[in-house]
Protein backbone atom coordinates (compact mmCIF):
# COMPACT_ATOMS: atom_id res chain seq x y z
CA UNK A 1 0.00 0.00 0.00
CA UNK A 2 1.54 3.41 -1.16
CA UNK A 3 0.96 5.93 1.62
CA UNK A 4 0.12 9.49 0.84
CA UNK A 5 2.09 12.79 2.44
CA UNK A 6 -0.74 13.68 4.35
CA UNK A 7 -0.82 9.49 5.87
CA UNK A 8 2.36 9.87 6.54
CA UNK A 9 2.99 13.08 8.14
CA UNK A 10 0.28 11.96 10.47
CA UNK A 11 2.01 9.21 11.38
CA UNK A 12 5.19 10.85 12.20
CA UNK A 13 2.70 12.91 14.48
CA UNK A 14 1.84 9.92 16.15
CA UNK A 15 5.76 8.33 16.33
CA UNK A 16 7.21 11.23 17.50
CA UNK A 17 5.46 10.17 20.86
CA UNK A 18 6.87 6.70 21.00
CA UNK A 19 9.09 4.91 22.91
CA UNK A 20 11.88 2.89 20.31
CA UNK A 21 10.27 -0.95 20.83
CA UNK A 22 14.02 -2.35 19.54
CA UNK A 23 17.28 -1.65 18.93
CA UNK A 24 19.19 -3.07 16.52
CA UNK A 25 22.83 -3.56 17.06
CA UNK A 26 26.29 -4.78 16.12
CA UNK A 27 24.54 -8.34 14.91
CA UNK A 28 22.53 -5.86 12.81
CA UNK A 29 19.18 -7.72 10.97
CA UNK A 30 18.70 -11.47 12.23
CA UNK A 31 16.19 -13.27 11.60
CA UNK A 32 15.06 -13.83 14.69
CA UNK A 33 15.05 -9.96 15.30
CA UNK A 34 12.56 -9.36 11.57
CA UNK A 35 10.84 -12.44 13.11
CA UNK A 36 10.24 -10.61 16.51
CA UNK A 37 8.76 -7.63 14.33
CA UNK A 38 6.77 -9.04 12.38
CA UNK A 39 5.08 -10.71 15.69
CA UNK A 40 4.90 -6.83 17.32
CA UNK A 41 2.72 -6.08 14.24
CA UNK A 42 -0.34 -8.49 15.66
CA UNK A 43 -0.44 -5.66 18.57
CA UNK A 44 1.07 -2.73 17.50
CA UNK A 45 0.34 -0.92 14.31
CA UNK A 46 3.12 1.57 14.35
CA UNK A 47 6.32 0.56 15.60
CA UNK A 48 9.97 2.75 16.27
CA UNK A 49 13.04 1.13 16.19
CA UNK A 50 16.50 2.29 17.49
CA UNK A 51 19.82 1.73 15.64
CA UNK A 52 22.71 1.66 17.88
CA UNK A 53 25.90 3.39 16.93
CA UNK A 54 27.72 -0.23 17.21
CA UNK A 55 25.71 -1.09 13.96
CA UNK A 56 27.59 -0.46 10.57
CA UNK A 57 24.52 -0.82 8.51
CA UNK A 58 22.71 2.43 7.16
CA UNK A 59 19.41 2.71 9.08
CA UNK A 60 17.74 3.52 5.56
CA UNK A 61 18.83 0.38 4.21
CA UNK A 62 17.61 -1.63 7.28
CA UNK A 63 14.08 0.12 7.33
CA UNK A 64 13.54 -1.09 4.06
CA UNK A 65 14.64 -4.43 4.44
CA UNK A 66 12.49 -4.66 7.84
CA UNK A 67 9.50 -3.48 5.76
CA UNK A 68 9.67 -6.03 2.61
CA UNK A 69 10.51 -8.57 4.86
CA UNK A 70 7.93 -7.60 7.19
CA UNK A 71 5.10 -6.41 4.47
CA UNK A 72 5.16 -3.05 6.41
CA UNK A 73 5.67 0.31 5.23
CA UNK A 74 8.60 2.65 6.22
CA UNK A 75 6.57 5.86 7.44
CA UNK A 76 10.55 7.88 7.96
CA UNK A 77 14.02 7.27 8.75
CA UNK A 78 15.59 10.26 10.92
CA UNK A 79 19.14 9.46 11.89
CA UNK A 80 18.88 6.51 14.03
CA UNK A 81 15.34 6.05 14.30
CA UNK A 82 12.86 4.25 11.78
CA UNK A 83 9.55 4.14 12.43
CA UNK A 84 7.09 1.57 10.47
CA UNK A 85 3.82 1.02 10.00
CA UNK A 86 1.63 -2.35 9.03
CA UNK A 87 -2.30 -1.93 9.64
CA UNK A 88 -3.70 -4.52 11.09
CA UNK A 89 -7.08 -5.32 9.71
CA UNK A 90 -8.44 -7.77 12.55
CA UNK A 91 -6.97 -5.22 15.08
CA UNK A 92 -7.61 -1.44 13.73
CA UNK A 93 -5.88 1.28 16.16
CA UNK A 94 -4.98 3.69 13.61
CA UNK A 95 -7.28 5.51 11.55
CA UNK A 96 -5.43 6.82 8.48
CA UNK A 97 -7.02 10.09 6.53
CA UNK A 98 -7.95 9.74 3.22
Amino acid sequence: MEMTSKQRAYLKSLASNLEPLFQIGKSSLTPEFTNAIAETFNTHELIKIAVLKNCMDDPKEIAHTLAERTNSNVVHVIGKKIVLYKENKDNKQIVLPK
